[in-house]
């Protein structure tokens, strides 16, 4: 039964990203999107507008930092600060998907850290708070000064496999690279499984090229999990592989289906069986495919939103 605060201090603002998820939301916590807009002068400028009071009010805003990124995280930020100019008592930013979470170190010399940057940007806007999934580096809950709540997608995407009935005993999670051992360990114990590390090394960005597979995947059905899928060159090499080593089936998933590039047609002609994706990044007519499902979040932000609305724990969402 969706949550009823049509007459609370609760306003749920959505911009250009993923309004679709949005309003999933807003659905789900049985309230409407607060009315606003956001125009373009033409120079490119943008100019946002609040259509209602929200003096004193709890502002939750609905914005993925995606394609077009720049543009996205712009929005967001003339939207905070019209937000904390309307008086609101707080601004909580509601990112499914963080943008530049993979400039998260100084990998080089003379290399920016864009995430951090990002998230100076927020709290000087006037953000209070941030509700992010799956952070590519879950370190970079500690480049915000500001209150930050970090979700997981893995619950959602370990119950969709678990109502696959497959035998947890033919089960293997399978890691796409060294990085992602903690997200495979944690599907692995929901659905009672092994695991398996894909040993590779990138020459250049976007760029992978399978080593060997560390684990039994001989025999199994193998299931990739990453947080970020973008040109699909590393999942689906990783598919390739998984089935050159003997695994009879090859599933893959992701939280933030970022697709670009190449990545339709190297997953349509990929070994992978199905591509099981969120919604925390809209996905345009020319990034769907036969292979692609897509899991909603929204009940998830929308457990979260209402939890810190009203003081109580979020991790419990996990429990």
């Amino acid at each position: 039964m969706p949550y009823q605060y049509a007459n609370s201090q609760l306003k749920l603002f959505s911009l250009n990203s993923n309004n679709p998820l949005a309003q999933e939301i807003a659905e789900e916590m049985g309230i409407e999107l607060g009315k606003s807009s956001v125009k373009h002068f033409s120079d490119g400028e943008i100019q946002i507008s609040i259509e209602e009071s929200i003096r004193g009010c709890d502002v939750f805003i609905v914005q993925s930092t995606s394609a077009p990124v720049n543009e996205h995280l712009m929005e967001l930020l003339i939207m905070v600060d019209a937000c904390k100019r309307a008086s609101a008592r707080t601004v909580n930013v509601v990112m499914p998907y963080y943008g530049y979470a993979r400039q998260d170190r100084k990998a080089k010399a003379r290399e920016p850290i864009t995430a951090k940057l990002v998230a100076n940007l927020l709290e000087t806007a006037g953000a209070t708070r941030a509700i992010v999934l799956d952070l590519h580096a879950p370190q970079i809950q500690g480049f915000f000064d500001i209150l930050i709540d970090h979700l997981m997608a893995v619950p959602l995407l370990s119950d969709y496999f678990k109502s696959k009935d497959i035998p947890s005993e033919e089960i293997v999670i399978v890691s796409p690279d060294h990085g992602g051992v903690t997200r495979a360990r944690k599907m692995a114990e929901r659905l009672k499984a092994p695991i398996a590390i894909i040993d590779k090394r990138r020459p250049k960005p976007n760029v992978a090229e399978v080593m060997n597979i560390v684990g039994n995947v001989d025999g199994k059905v193998a299931i990739l999990i990453d947080d970020i899928i973008d040109t699909a060159g590393t999942i689906t090499i990783g598919a390739d592989a998984l089935r050159a080593a003997g695994a009879k089936e090859v599933y893959a998933c992701c939280s933030h289906p970022v697709l670009s590039g190449p990545a339709i047609e190297r997953i349509n002609n990929s070994a992978i069986k199905e591509l099981v994706v969120t919604n925390t990044i809209q996905l345009s007519e020319d990034k769907k495919s036969p292979k692609i499902k897509e899991l909603s979040v929204a009940k998830l932000m929308a457990d979260a939103i209402v939890r810190v609305y009203e003081n109580k724990s979020v991790s419990t969402l996990f429990d």
